[in-house]
Protein backbone atom coordinates (compact mmCIF):
# COMPACT_ATOMS: atom_id res chain seq x y z
CA UNK A 1 0.00 0.00 0.00
CA UNK A 2 3.05 2.23 0.27
CA UNK A 3 3.48 4.53 -2.71
CA UNK A 4 6.83 6.14 -3.62
CA UNK A 5 5.14 9.28 -4.96
CA UNK A 6 2.33 9.55 -2.37
CA UNK A 7 4.05 8.44 0.86
CA UNK A 8 1.97 7.41 3.84
CA UNK A 9 3.11 5.97 7.16
CA UNK A 10 2.05 2.67 8.72
CA UNK A 11 -0.12 4.65 11.14
CA UNK A 12 -1.85 6.50 8.29
CA UNK A 13 -2.47 3.22 6.47
CA UNK A 14 -4.10 1.73 9.57
CA UNK A 15 -6.27 4.82 10.01
CA UNK A 16 -7.46 4.51 6.39
CA UNK A 17 -8.26 0.82 6.78
CA UNK A 18 -10.00 1.38 10.11
CA UNK A 19 -12.16 4.12 8.58
CA UNK A 20 -13.13 1.73 5.78
CA UNK A 21 -13.84 -1.08 8.25
CA UNK A 22 -11.06 -3.27 6.87
CA UNK A 23 -8.20 -5.14 8.51
CA UNK A 24 -5.62 -5.25 5.73
CA UNK A 25 -4.78 -4.02 2.26
CA UNK A 26 -5.71 -7.45 0.87
CA UNK A 27 -9.23 -6.88 2.20
CA UNK A 28 -9.33 -3.64 0.21
CA UNK A 29 -8.66 -5.39 -3.10
CA UNK A 30 -10.64 -8.56 -2.46
CA UNK A 31 -12.93 -7.79 -5.44
CA UNK A 32 -9.95 -8.00 -7.81
CA UNK A 33 -9.54 -11.67 -8.90
CA UNK A 34 -6.31 -13.25 -7.74
CA UNK A 35 -5.53 -14.39 -11.29
CA UNK A 36 -5.18 -10.83 -12.62
CA UNK A 37 -3.37 -9.26 -9.69
CA UNK A 38 0.14 -8.04 -10.43
CA UNK A 39 2.90 -10.08 -8.86
CA UNK A 40 6.60 -9.37 -8.98
CA UNK A 41 8.13 -6.41 -10.80
CA UNK A 42 7.46 -4.60 -14.04
CA UNK A 43 9.72 -5.65 -16.91
CA UNK A 44 11.32 -2.28 -17.48
CA UNK A 45 14.77 -1.44 -18.88
CA UNK A 46 17.50 0.08 -16.76
CA UNK A 47 17.22 3.83 -16.10
CA UNK A 48 18.70 6.21 -18.67
CA UNK A 49 20.57 9.45 -18.34
CA UNK A 50 18.97 12.58 -19.79
CA UNK A 51 21.25 12.38 -22.83
CA UNK A 52 20.47 8.69 -23.40
CA UNK A 53 16.73 9.30 -23.02
CA UNK A 54 16.89 12.16 -25.52
CA UNK A 55 18.70 9.97 -28.07
CA UNK A 56 16.19 7.15 -27.60
CA UNK A 57 13.16 9.39 -28.03
CA UNK A 58 14.72 11.06 -31.07
CA UNK A 59 15.31 7.69 -32.72
CA UNK A 60 11.71 6.67 -32.00
CA UNK A 61 10.42 9.95 -33.46
CA UNK A 62 12.15 9.17 -36.75
CA UNK A 63 9.38 6.65 -37.39
CA UNK A 64 7.03 9.59 -38.00
CA UNK A 65 6.71 11.01 -41.50
CA UNK A 66 6.46 14.78 -41.18
CA UNK A 67 6.01 17.83 -43.36
CA UNK A 68 9.64 18.84 -42.99
CA UNK A 69 10.59 15.89 -45.17
CA UNK A 70 7.49 15.62 -47.39
CA UNK A 71 5.66 17.98 -49.74
CA UNK A 72 2.26 18.17 -48.05
CA UNK A 73 -0.93 18.28 -50.13
CA UNK A 74 -3.12 17.14 -47.25
CA UNK A 75 -6.10 19.23 -46.19
CA UNK A 76 -9.60 18.32 -45.11
CA UNK A 77 -9.63 20.79 -42.22
CA UNK A 78 -5.92 21.06 -41.28
CA UNK A 79 -3.49 22.80 -43.61
CA UNK A 80 0.24 23.34 -44.01
CA UNK A 81 0.40 27.14 -44.02
CA UNK A 82 3.53 29.08 -43.10
CA UNK A 83 3.75 30.48 -39.57
CA UNK A 84 6.14 33.44 -39.03
CA UNK A 85 9.05 32.67 -36.69
CA UNK A 86 8.12 35.58 -34.41
CA UNK A 87 5.04 33.69 -33.20
CA UNK A 88 6.96 31.08 -31.19
CA UNK A 89 9.18 33.77 -29.70
CA UNK A 90 6.24 35.83 -28.43
CA UNK A 91 4.08 32.99 -27.08
CA UNK A 92 7.05 31.58 -25.15
CA UNK A 93 6.86 34.48 -22.70
CA UNK A 94 5.86 32.83 -19.39
CA UNK A 95 3.06 35.29 -18.62
CA UNK A 96 1.35 34.09 -21.81
CA UNK A 97 2.53 30.49 -21.93
CA UNK A 98 1.34 29.49 -18.45
CA UNK A 99 -1.72 31.73 -18.12
CA UNK A 100 -5.05 30.26 -17.02
CA UNK A 101 -8.61 31.60 -17.15
CA UNK A 102 -8.28 35.26 -16.09
CA UNK A 103 -10.83 35.31 -13.27
CA UNK A 104 -8.82 38.10 -11.61
CA UNK A 105 -8.68 40.87 -14.22
CA UNK A 106 -6.48 43.09 -12.06
CA UNK A 107 -3.57 40.67 -12.57
CA UNK A 108 -4.47 39.42 -16.08
CA UNK A 109 -4.69 42.51 -18.26
CA UNK A 110 -2.17 41.23 -20.83
CA UNK A 111 -4.01 37.95 -21.36
CA UNK A 112 -7.38 39.68 -21.45
CA UNK A 113 -6.27 42.33 -23.93
CA UNK A 114 -4.78 39.69 -26.25
CA UNK A 115 -8.11 37.84 -26.23
CA UNK A 116 -10.00 41.10 -26.82
CA UNK A 117 -7.79 41.93 -29.81
CA UNK A 118 -8.37 38.41 -31.16
CA UNK A 119 -12.14 38.88 -30.91
CA UNK A 120 -11.89 42.24 -32.67
CA UNK A 121 -9.85 40.87 -35.57
CA UNK A 122 -12.11 37.84 -36.08
CA UNK A 123 -15.13 40.17 -36.15
CA UNK A 124 -13.36 42.23 -38.84
CA UNK A 125 -12.50 39.09 -40.79
CA UNK A 126 -16.00 37.57 -40.66
CA UNK A 127 -18.05 40.76 -40.76
CA UNK A 128 -19.96 39.64 -37.66
CA UNK A 129 -20.97 41.59 -34.55
CA UNK A 130 -19.56 39.44 -31.75
CA UNK A 131 -16.87 36.77 -31.41
CA UNK A 132 -16.11 34.64 -28.37
CA UNK A 133 -12.62 33.98 -27.04
CA UNK A 134 -12.56 30.56 -28.79
CA UNK A 135 -13.82 27.00 -28.55
CA UNK A 136 -11.87 23.75 -28.88
CA UNK A 137 -11.71 23.41 -32.68
CA UNK A 138 -13.69 23.86 -35.87
CA UNK A 139 -15.75 20.71 -35.32
CA UNK A 140 -16.88 21.47 -31.78
CA UNK A 141 -17.55 25.09 -32.73
CA UNK A 142 -19.92 23.99 -35.49
CA UNK A 143 -21.63 21.51 -33.17
CA UNK A 144 -22.10 24.26 -30.57
CA UNK A 145 -23.66 26.39 -33.33
CA UNK A 146 -26.18 23.61 -33.95
CA UNK A 147 -27.11 23.59 -30.26
CA UNK A 148 -27.42 27.38 -30.22
CA UNK A 149 -29.84 27.23 -33.16
CA UNK A 150 -31.95 24.68 -31.30
CA UNK A 151 -31.94 26.77 -28.10
CA UNK A 152 -33.00 29.80 -30.09
CA UNK A 153 -36.10 28.11 -31.53
CA UNK A 154 -39.02 27.16 -29.31
CA UNK A 155 -41.11 25.23 -31.84
CA UNK A 156 -38.42 23.79 -34.12
CA UNK A 157 -37.32 20.18 -34.02
CA UNK A 158 -34.69 19.59 -36.69
CA UNK A 159 -31.59 20.97 -38.40
CA UNK A 160 -30.63 20.77 -42.06
CA UNK A 161 -26.98 19.99 -42.76
CA UNK A 162 -25.27 20.06 -46.13
CA UNK A 163 -23.50 16.92 -47.31
CA UNK A 164 -20.65 19.28 -48.23
CA UNK A 165 -19.71 19.60 -44.55
CA UNK A 166 -16.41 18.08 -43.38
CA UNK A 167 -17.38 14.46 -42.50
CA UNK A 168 -15.48 14.70 -39.21
CA UNK A 169 -17.50 17.78 -38.27
CA UNK A 170 -20.64 15.93 -39.34
CA UNK A 171 -19.93 13.12 -36.88
CA UNK A 172 -19.33 15.56 -34.02
CA UNK A 173 -22.62 17.31 -34.78
CA UNK A 174 -24.43 13.96 -34.86
CA UNK A 175 -23.02 13.09 -31.44
CA UNK A 176 -24.04 16.44 -29.94
CA UNK A 177 -27.53 16.33 -31.43
CA UNK A 178 -28.21 12.71 -30.50
CA UNK A 179 -27.87 13.56 -26.83
CA UNK A 180 -30.22 16.53 -27.20
CA UNK A 181 -32.83 14.67 -29.23
CA UNK A 182 -32.34 16.96 -32.25
CA UNK A 183 -33.09 15.45 -35.66
CA UNK A 184 -30.60 16.04 -38.48
CA UNK A 185 -31.70 16.03 -42.11
CA UNK A 186 -29.07 16.01 -44.86
CA UNK A 187 -29.14 18.29 -47.90
CA UNK A 188 -27.67 16.42 -50.91
CA UNK A 189 -25.08 17.81 -53.29
CA UNK A 190 -25.30 18.49 -56.99
CA UNK A 191 -23.06 16.57 -59.39
CA UNK A 192 -20.74 19.58 -59.18
CA UNK A 193 -20.23 18.96 -55.45
CA UNK A 194 -22.08 21.98 -54.07
CA UNK A 195 -25.19 22.09 -51.88
CA UNK A 196 -28.34 21.54 -53.93
CA UNK A 197 -30.37 24.71 -53.26
CA UNK A 198 -33.46 23.25 -54.95
CA UNK A 199 -33.40 20.36 -52.48
CA UNK A 200 -32.89 22.89 -49.68
CA UNK A 201 -36.09 24.66 -50.77
CA UNK A 202 -38.06 21.42 -50.52
CA UNK A 203 -36.58 20.38 -47.16
CA UNK A 204 -36.76 23.63 -45.20
CA UNK A 205 -39.86 24.56 -43.20
CA UNK A 206 -40.97 26.71 -40.27
CA UNK A 207 -39.96 23.85 -37.94
CA UNK A 208 -36.32 24.01 -39.09
CA UNK A 209 -33.99 25.35 -36.35
CA UNK A 210 -31.09 26.12 -38.62
CA UNK A 211 -29.24 25.25 -41.82
CA UNK A 212 -25.54 24.33 -41.73
CA UNK A 213 -23.28 24.84 -44.74
CA UNK A 214 -19.52 25.05 -45.23
CA UNK A 215 -18.01 27.70 -47.50
CA UNK A 216 -15.72 26.75 -49.15
CA UNK A 217 -17.12 23.27 -48.61
CA UNK A 218 -15.20 20.08 -47.81
CA UNK A 219 -14.43 19.57 -51.50
CA UNK A 220 -13.10 23.11 -51.90
CA UNK A 221 -16.10 24.43 -53.84
CA UNK A 222 -17.68 27.82 -53.24
CA UNK A 223 -21.34 27.56 -52.23
CA UNK A 224 -24.23 29.71 -53.47
CA UNK A 225 -24.25 31.64 -50.22
CA UNK A 226 -26.51 34.54 -51.26
CA UNK A 227 -29.18 32.26 -52.72
CA UNK A 228 -28.94 30.10 -49.60
CA UNK A 229 -29.53 33.19 -47.44
CA UNK A 230 -32.79 33.99 -49.28
CA UNK A 231 -34.10 30.46 -48.79
CA UNK A 232 -33.15 30.17 -45.12
CA UNK A 233 -34.43 33.57 -44.06
CA UNK A 234 -37.79 32.98 -45.70
CA UNK A 235 -38.29 30.88 -42.54
CA UNK A 236 -37.30 31.33 -38.88
CA UNK A 237 -34.19 29.15 -39.27
CA UNK A 238 -30.69 30.40 -38.47
CA UNK A 239 -28.02 30.49 -41.19
CA UNK A 240 -24.92 28.68 -39.88
CA UNK A 241 -21.71 28.83 -41.92
CA UNK A 242 -18.37 27.11 -41.33
CA UNK A 243 -15.53 29.00 -43.03
CA UNK A 244 -11.82 28.76 -43.75
CA UNK A 245 -10.48 32.01 -42.18
CA UNK A 246 -7.76 32.29 -44.83
CA UNK A 247 -10.39 32.29 -47.60
CA UNK A 248 -11.83 35.49 -46.11
CA UNK A 249 -8.74 37.30 -47.37
CA UNK A 250 -10.41 37.28 -50.82
CA UNK A 251 -14.00 36.05 -50.34
CA UNK A 252 -16.99 38.09 -49.18
CA UNK A 253 -17.26 37.85 -45.37
CA UNK A 254 -20.24 35.87 -43.99
CA UNK A 255 -21.74 38.98 -42.41
CA UNK A 256 -22.28 40.33 -45.94
CA UNK A 257 -24.49 37.38 -46.91
CA UNK A 258 -26.47 37.59 -43.67
CA UNK A 259 -25.08 34.57 -41.80
CA UNK A 260 -26.40 34.33 -38.23
CA UNK A 261 -23.60 32.15 -36.84
CA UNK A 262 -20.09 31.77 -38.26
CA UNK A 263 -17.64 29.12 -37.12
CA UNK A 264 -14.27 27.98 -38.40
CA UNK A 265 -11.02 26.18 -37.73
CA UNK A 266 -8.33 28.59 -36.54
CA UNK A 267 -5.43 26.19 -37.06
CA UNK A 268 -4.65 27.98 -40.32
CA UNK A 269 -3.95 31.21 -38.43
CA UNK A 270 -0.38 30.41 -37.42
CA UNK A 271 -1.04 27.24 -35.42
CA UNK A 272 0.98 24.13 -36.25
CA UNK A 273 -0.55 20.87 -37.48
CA UNK A 274 0.59 19.11 -34.28
CA UNK A 275 -0.83 15.66 -35.06
CA UNK A 276 -4.37 17.07 -35.05
CA UNK A 277 -4.41 19.44 -32.10
CA UNK A 278 -4.75 21.42 -29.99
CA UNK A 279 -6.56 23.65 -32.45
CA UNK A 280 -8.82 26.68 -32.22
CA UNK A 281 -12.57 26.98 -32.80
CA UNK A 282 -13.79 30.31 -34.19
CA UNK A 283 -17.31 31.33 -33.18
CA UNK A 284 -19.04 34.57 -34.21
CA UNK A 285 -22.69 35.64 -34.09
CA UNK A 286 -25.07 38.50 -34.71
CA UNK A 287 -25.45 40.69 -31.63
CA UNK A 288 -29.00 39.48 -30.89
CA UNK A 289 -27.61 35.98 -30.24
CA UNK A 290 -24.86 37.04 -27.82
CA UNK A 291 -26.60 35.83 -24.65
CA UNK A 292 -27.13 32.39 -26.18
CA UNK A 293 -23.55 32.15 -27.46
CA UNK A 294 -21.17 29.64 -25.81
CA UNK A 295 -17.65 30.40 -24.62
CA UNK A 296 -15.85 33.24 -22.89
CA UNK A 297 -16.39 36.82 -24.00
CA UNK A 298 -13.85 39.53 -23.17
CA UNK A 299 -15.12 43.09 -22.90
CA UNK A 300 -13.55 46.54 -22.63
CA UNK A 301 -14.34 48.73 -19.63
CA UNK A 302 -12.82 51.43 -17.38
CA UNK A 303 -11.63 51.04 -13.80
CA UNK A 304 -12.46 53.24 -10.80
CA UNK A 305 -9.79 55.71 -11.91
CA UNK A 306 -11.10 55.93 -15.47
CA UNK A 307 -8.35 53.82 -17.02
CA UNK A 308 -9.05 51.45 -19.92
CA UNK A 309 -9.23 47.81 -18.88
CA UNK A 310 -10.48 44.39 -19.94
CA UNK A 311 -12.66 41.83 -18.16
CA UNK A 312 -14.59 38.65 -18.81
CA UNK A 313 -18.15 39.78 -19.43
CA UNK A 314 -21.62 38.21 -19.73
CA UNK A 315 -20.41 35.44 -17.41
CA UNK A 316 -23.91 34.39 -16.35
CA UNK A 317 -24.00 32.27 -19.54
CA UNK A 318 -21.04 30.20 -18.38
CA UNK A 319 -20.56 26.91 -16.58
CA UNK A 320 -18.73 28.27 -13.53
CA UNK A 321 -21.91 30.23 -12.71
CA UNK A 322 -24.85 28.53 -14.44
CA UNK A 323 -23.61 24.95 -14.09
CA UNK A 324 -25.93 22.61 -16.04
CA UNK A 325 -27.92 25.59 -17.38
CA UNK A 326 -24.86 27.09 -19.08
CA UNK A 327 -24.84 27.69 -22.83
CA UNK A 328 -22.03 25.15 -23.25
CA UNK A 329 -20.12 22.42 -21.43
CA UNK A 330 -16.91 23.81 -22.91
CA UNK A 331 -15.66 25.86 -19.97
CA UNK A 332 -12.08 26.64 -20.97
CA UNK A 333 -10.98 28.29 -24.20
CA UNK A 334 -7.84 27.75 -26.26
CA UNK A 335 -6.10 30.88 -24.96
CA UNK A 336 -2.60 30.08 -26.23
CA UNK A 337 -3.93 29.14 -29.66
CA UNK A 338 -5.94 32.36 -29.84
CA UNK A 339 -2.78 34.27 -28.96
CA UNK A 340 -1.02 32.54 -31.87
CA UNK A 341 -3.88 33.56 -34.17
CA UNK A 342 -3.76 37.13 -32.84
CA UNK A 343 -0.03 37.43 -33.49
CA UNK A 344 -0.40 35.85 -36.94
CA UNK A 345 -3.16 38.26 -37.97
CA UNK A 346 -1.23 41.22 -36.52
CA UNK A 347 1.98 40.33 -38.35
CA UNK A 348 0.34 39.71 -41.72
CA UNK A 349 -2.35 42.38 -41.64
CA UNK A 350 -5.11 42.63 -44.24
CA UNK A 351 -2.70 42.68 -47.19
CA UNK A 352 -0.80 39.68 -45.88
CA UNK A 353 -3.92 37.55 -45.37
CA UNK A 354 -5.07 38.49 -48.85
CA UNK A 355 -1.71 37.46 -50.30
CA UNK A 356 -1.78 34.07 -48.53
CA UNK A 357 -5.30 33.50 -49.87
CA UNK A 358 -4.40 34.58 -53.41
CA UNK A 359 -1.28 32.42 -53.53
CA UNK A 360 -3.20 29.40 -52.21
CA UNK A 361 -5.90 30.00 -54.83
CA UNK A 362 -3.48 30.44 -57.73
CA UNK A 363 -1.29 27.47 -56.83
CA UNK A 364 -4.23 25.14 -56.31
CA UNK A 365 -5.61 26.05 -59.75
CA UNK A 366 -2.18 25.55 -61.32
CA UNK A 367 -1.89 22.03 -59.92
CA UNK A 368 -5.52 21.22 -60.75
CA UNK A 369 -4.97 22.22 -64.39
CA UNK A 370 -1.83 20.09 -64.62
CA UNK A 371 -3.54 17.02 -63.16
CA UNK A 372 -6.59 17.47 -65.41
CA UNK A 373 -4.29 17.15 -68.44
CA UNK A 374 -3.08 13.71 -67.34
CA UNK A 375 -4.58 10.70 -69.15
CA UNK A 376 -7.55 9.15 -67.27
CA UNK A 377 -7.48 11.79 -64.51
CA UNK A 378 -10.16 14.47 -64.20
CA UNK A 379 -11.44 17.18 -61.86
CA UNK A 380 -14.83 16.81 -60.20
CA UNK A 381 -15.08 20.50 -59.23
CA UNK A 382 -17.34 22.03 -61.87
CA UNK A 383 -17.44 25.52 -60.35
CA UNK A 384 -15.10 27.86 -58.48
CA UNK A 385 -12.92 26.31 -55.78
CA UNK A 386 -10.51 27.63 -53.18
CA UNK A 387 -7.29 25.87 -52.11
CA UNK A 388 -8.77 22.38 -52.40
CA UNK A 389 -10.15 20.20 -55.18
CA UNK A 390 -11.23 16.63 -55.95
CA UNK A 391 -9.44 14.43 -58.48
CA UNK A 392 -11.06 11.39 -60.07
CA UNK A 393 -8.34 8.74 -60.46
CA UNK A 394 -8.28 5.69 -62.77
CA UNK A 395 -7.29 3.55 -59.77
CA UNK A 396 -8.23 3.66 -56.06
CA UNK A 397 -6.94 6.87 -54.47
CA UNK A 398 -5.00 4.89 -51.87
CA UNK A 399 -2.77 3.55 -54.67
CA UNK A 400 -1.96 7.06 -55.88
CA UNK A 401 -1.24 8.10 -52.29
CA UNK A 402 1.04 5.09 -51.74
CA UNK A 403 2.98 5.70 -54.96
CA UNK A 404 3.60 9.39 -54.26
CA UNK A 405 4.49 8.72 -50.64
CA UNK A 406 7.53 6.80 -51.88
CA UNK A 407 8.58 10.03 -53.58
CA UNK A 408 8.23 12.06 -50.37
CA UNK A 409 4.85 13.54 -51.29
CA UNK A 410 1.70 13.46 -49.17
CA UNK A 411 -0.71 13.31 -52.12
CA UNK A 412 -3.98 14.11 -50.37
CA UNK A 413 -6.94 12.46 -48.65
CA UNK A 414 -8.57 9.25 -49.85
CA UNK A 415 -12.28 10.17 -49.94
CA UNK A 416 -13.14 6.47 -49.97
CA UNK A 417 -12.30 6.32 -46.26
CA UNK A 418 -15.47 8.23 -45.40
CA UNK A 419 -17.57 7.36 -48.46
CA UNK A 420 -17.09 4.00 -50.16
CA UNK A 421 -18.59 5.33 -53.39
CA UNK A 422 -15.63 7.71 -53.66
CA UNK A 423 -12.72 5.26 -53.40
CA UNK A 424 -11.23 6.55 -56.67
CA UNK A 425 -11.43 10.17 -55.56
CA UNK A 426 -8.57 12.15 -54.05
CA UNK A 427 -8.94 15.42 -52.11
CA UNK A 428 -5.91 17.64 -52.79
CA UNK A 429 -5.03 20.83 -50.89
CA UNK A 430 -2.49 23.46 -51.97
CA UNK A 431 -1.28 26.30 -49.76
CA UNK A 432 1.10 29.19 -50.34
CA UNK A 433 3.98 26.95 -49.15
CA UNK A 434 3.86 24.63 -52.13
CA UNK A 435 6.43 25.40 -54.82
CA UNK A 436 6.19 24.89 -58.58
CA UNK A 437 8.91 22.24 -58.30
CA UNK A 438 6.85 20.31 -55.73
CA UNK A 439 3.69 20.56 -57.82
CA UNK A 440 5.48 19.47 -60.99
CA UNK A 441 6.98 16.55 -59.06
CA UNK A 442 3.47 15.64 -57.91
CA UNK A 443 2.20 15.53 -61.51
CA UNK A 444 5.25 13.63 -62.79
CA UNK A 445 4.86 11.03 -60.03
Amino acid sequence: MGMPFIPNTEQQQQEILQTLGLKSFDDLITEVPESIRFKGEFSLPDPLSELEAFRLLKSMAKANKNIDDYACFLGGGAYDHYAPAAIDHIISRPEFYTAYTPYQPEVSQGTLQAAFEYQTMICELTGMDVTNASLYDGGTALAEAALLAHRNSRNCDHLLISKGINPNYHRIIETYCRGQGIELKEIPLTTGLITDVEKLKSLISQSTCGVIVQHPNYFGNLEEVFETDKIIHSTNALYIVSVDPISLGILVPPGNYNADIVTGEGQVLGNSLSFGGPYLGLFSVKKELIRRMPGRVIGETVDSEGRRGFVMTLQTREQHIRREKATSNICTNQALNTLVATIYLSLLGKRGIREVAEQSLQRSHYLADQIANLPNFSLLNSGHFFKEFVVSCPVPAREVIGKLKKQNVFAGIDLGKTDKTRENQLLVAVTEKRTKEEMDRYVAG
